[in-house]
């Protein structure tokens, strides 16, 4: 079985989160918003967008390991819970620092599109 990856078309921004196509269109709403909000804006929802998805994959992540009872690398010690919880906060992290599965892509694009629409009617 052959297979491939699928190519989206993405126009060019200032900030790392690039604009994607939304439904396999370029979404210029997105870049108008872009264009409205500062580059140190951009870098902070963006920021905020990963955190947010971090702490949603840790959740994720704590309720997955949670059933586990004495197995994997931490062995059936009192120290067990704290040690994979912070296994799991660091996964999380750069879970999300590596791309996600696209949470902090939609929370980023809502945070600009709302300073968007203040800057707008300030």
């Amino acid at each position: 079985m052959q297979t491939g990856t699928i190519n989206t078309p993405r126009l060019a921004t200032s900030s790392a989160f690039s604009v994607e196509s939304r439904n396999g269109r370029p979404d210029f709403e997105l870049a108008a918003a872009l264009q409205k909000v500062s580059p140190k804006q951009q870098a902070r929802a963006q920021k905020t967008a990963t955190d947010f998805e971090a702490m949603f994959l840790n959740s994720m992540f704590s309720q997955m390991t949670s059933g586990l009872k004495g197995e994997g690398p931490f062995g059936d010690t009192p120290g067990t819970g704290v040690w994979r919880s912070m296994l799991t906060e660091q996964y999380s992290k750069n879970f999300a620092k590596a791309g996600g599965v696209g949470v902090a892509t939609e929370v980023y694009r809502t945070l600009i599109m709302q300073q968007a629409k203040t800057i707008r009617t300030a």
